[in-house]
Order: structure tokens, then C-alpha cells, then sequence
């Protein structure tokens, strides 16, 4: 008898792990409030982030944390009067980035990035997405001598230790590659040359979760409030009526620690919130790379939609109303770099990151219900880590060993 499993959350890492589970036989219902990649994964860089291995720690100098401190940077923005709720995440989080743990976070986080591309590729391909895809790395590039030679002795670091490929540039080089971009005040940078890119990551997960409806699976709306226990497996009420189910996979995002207090969890999750716009080019500009002013904190990505300009991130509540400051900041700061042209978008898009204070996801069996799941907490590498995750999820709720460790992920570490 064909086993049945929900998947709630509908981003690219619930339709992920609702494809692999559809593939090794599984009846997969994907469930969400909204339509596949209408929330966090709807609003990211549009990068598969090959060389990402280092998740992105919290500042350790004095300095530098009094600099955020004054709450006037484009990178980081925080909402003064949430800040109470936040200090033990925030401290976690922290002790976690100390150097010596930060080392050892990177390599138990470093198979599932090693994995990331050649994970995708397999999607892309069986959903007939390859136009939405580019294969040419993107670009950090730095205003300081001291900052790019840092990063170029990190780059060599990953190489050696992770494999990730890299191209030092000069001034002179990313001239060249932008010839409509004002690049005197850039002392060179690196073009990472393993991620690919993503020209609209909306209609990236849109042809997912085509795929996986022809192979079977489908999509109902519903809401992850009404799942629980029943019988030996689970049941949740969505628009066609009551659905039962032997598995449940949470795939929620940063509303995943609401869900699971509702069953008993109390997992650290912290939420990183961003911003977007898209912009048109004045005259015949044009942007070739996805490209990040580094010591600025904003990128810039040729989209289809237009030039999508994304901030840093902004620690403030799930709920807490739109504050796109640092959208402000970072366009004024791109205008001096680049031609923008007129805003795009009616408003500016905001979403929300969910973090662990370890900076890795929570991936595995929950601890104290059978046929639950937990797939949350990738904080900004949510697209990039969508399908690696959704294959081993997949494998160990089938029984299969699974192709990589995921020890390290699992939710036993918080104790919850």
C-alpha cells in the first residue's frame, strides 16, 4: 500500500523535499496558505551559492559591533525596541561565531553547499528550467586594499580546504566585465566562479513544483495550525477538507517555530528580515554580474524583472510592520556605482530568513512524535540549499542511507 506525506510549506525547500518523496513512491500532498514561492523564496539574491561554505557569523570586534550599534549601516539594521526578545538568540548566536567554532560549524555545514549545484542541476533539468539559469559565478567586489586582500587569502583557504574555484580581480578586470559601472572606487575583487545564478527564483520554484504535479503529486492550500497527531500518522484540515497523512515534513521557514510549539518544541529560531526592489537602467546600460559591494552590504542582480537591488538583514520580529530603511541606504549607495533607473515595484518586497544561533538547519526526525520532520532554519542560503535538503530528507524518511551526514543538522541538538 502506497504510503502517504504532507509537506508544509511550499518554498523551494518544502517543494524540494515534495519532489524526492514523489520520486521514491510516495502520494505527496504540498500544503501552504499561498501559491509555491510566494514568501522567503520569492525574495532572495537568486544565487546557488557553491561557494557559501562559511555561514554568515555575527561580528566579534569591539569596534565593529559599536559601529552597528549606531543602527545607520545598509548591512544590518535593527528594530531598537525588539531587541529584548532577542538577546538570547542574539548571544547564542554570537558565541557561536567565535573563530574556533565558527571553523567547525563551516565543515559540518560544507557537504550540504558542496552538494548544492549538482543538486539543483538535477531539478533544473527535469523541470525543463534551464532559461532561467546562468553558469557564470558573480562578483564581490571591495573598496579597500585591506579588505580585498583579506578576502583573496580566504578565498585560497576555501579552495584548498573545500574545493570552491575563484578569479582575483583588479580594478582593471571588473572594468572590463562592467563597462557601464563607475568602478574607480573599487581596489579589485573575486568572481566566484562555481554558483550559478537564478534570473527569476519565483518561476524557478514555480517549475518545480510543476514538475513534481507531473509526477503525480499536488498542492492544496491549508494552514500548518490545524496538523496533528491522529491515529498512527497525522491529519491537517486544508481547503478540500480533512487530509490524513503516515509522514509530515515541516518545511516552514521562519513561521517554523510557531508550528512546533504548537506540538511541544521550543527550537532557538531567530529571524533575519530583508528587502528588495527592481529597478529599471537609464539609457542602454546594462549589468553583466551579480555583483555585491562588499563593505557597503547590498547586491545587485540582472533579473529578468529588472535590476533587483537586496539589502542585508534587518533583526526584528516576524510580524513587525515594513521598515526598509536600509533599501534607502543601499539604492543611494548602488546609484553611485551603477545607472538605476526608476523603481519598478510598487512597494518594496520584504521577507524573513529563519536562523539557528549555530547558523545550520534543523534537518531530520522530530524527537518525541513519529512521522514528523522537521526542514527549517537555513537563514540565507534557503534557495542555494533547497534541493540537497530535500533529497536527504527524503532518503531518510524512506529508509535509505542517506548520501550525506546530517548529524550535524539534526533537532536533537537543541534539546527541544
Amino acid at each position: 500500500m502506497t504510503k502517504n506525506a504532507i509537506v508544509l510549506g511550499a518554498g523551494i525547500v518544502g517543494v524540494s523535499t515534495a519532489i524526492h518523496l514523489q520520486r521514491r513512491g510516495r502520494q505527496v500532498t504540498l500544503i501552504d496558505r499561498k501559491d509555491p514561492g510566494n514568501e522567503t523564496s520569492f525574495g532572495n539574491a537568486g544565487l546557488i551559492q557553491r561557494e557559501g561554505v562559511m555561514p554568515y557569523g555575527f561580528p566579534q570586534q569591539l569596534g565593529l559591533l559599536l559601529r552597528y550599534a549606531l543602527n545607520n549601516r545598509i548591512d544590518a539594521h535593527y528594530h531598537l525596541r525588539t531587541l529584548p526578545s532577542q538577546i538570547a538568540f542574539l548571544a547564542r548566536y554570537w558565541w557561536n561565531s567565535n573563530a574556533r567554532r565558527h571553523a567547525n560549524i563551516t565543515r559540518a555545514y560544507a557537504p550540504l553547499i558542496e552538494n548544492s549545484v549538482v543538486e539543483h542541476k538535477d531539478l533544473i533539468e527535469a523541470s525543463q528550467a534551464e532559461a532561467l539559469i546562468r553558469k557564470d559565478g558573480w562578483m564581490k567586489i571591495f573598496r579597500s586594499e585591506a579588505k580585498r586582500d583579506a578576502a583573496f587569502a580566504e578565498a585560497a583557504l576555501w579552495q584548498n580546504e573545500f574545493g570552491v574555484e575563484y578569479d582575483s580581480l583588479t580594478s582593471a578586470d571588473i572594468t572590463r566585465m562592467e563597462p557601464h559601472m563607475m568602478t574607480s572606487d573599487f581596489a579589485g575583487g573575486i568572481r566566484w566562479r562555481d554558483p550559478w545564478s537564478v534570473l527569476d527564483p519565483h518561476a524557478l520554484t514555480s517549475a518545480y513544483r510543476r514538475y513534481f504535479e507531473s509526477l503525480g503529486g499536488r498542492f492544496v492550500a491549508g494552514d500548518a495550525a490545524s496538523l496533528g497527531p491522529f491515529g498512527s500518522g497525522w491529519k491537517i484540515m486544508t481547503a478540500e477538507g480533512p487530509l490524513e497523512a503516515d509522514d509530515a515534513v515541516m518545511a516552514l521557514g521562519p513561521w517554523a517555530a510557531v508550528a512546533t510549539r504548537r506540538l511541544g518544541y521550543s527550537f532557538p529560531l531567530g529571524v533575519k528580515r530583508g528587502y528588495h526592489m527592481h529597478y529599471a537602467t537609464e539609457g542602454n546600460a546594462l549589468l553583466n554580474n551579480w555583483t555585491l559591494d562588499a563593505e557597503r552590504g547590498y547586491l545587485l542582480a540582472p533579473m529578468n524583472r529588472g535590476i533587483r537591488l537586496t539589502t542585508g538583514a534587518e533583526f526584528a520580529t516576524l510580524d513587525a510592520p515594513k521598515t526598509p530603511v536600509q533599501l534607502g541606504r543601499a539604492e543611494a549607495a548602488a546609484r553611485t556605482i551603477f545607472p538605476l533607473g526608476g523603481r519598478l515595484d510598487p512597494e518594496p518586497w520584504m521577507g524573513a530568513r529563519p536562523c539557528t544561533p549555530d547558523m545550520m538547519p534543523i534537518i531530520g526526525k522530530a524527537p518525541r512524535h513519529q512521522g514528523l520532520w522537521f526542514a527549517f532554519g537555513h537563514a540565507h542560503h534557503g534557495l542555494t540549499l533547497g534541493p540537497v535538503t530535500g533529497r536527504v530528507l527524503a532518503e531518510v524518511i524512506t529508509g535509505e542511507t542517506p548520501f550525506i551526514d546530517i548529524a550535524a543538522y539534526s533537532p536533537q541538538r537543541f534539546k527541544p
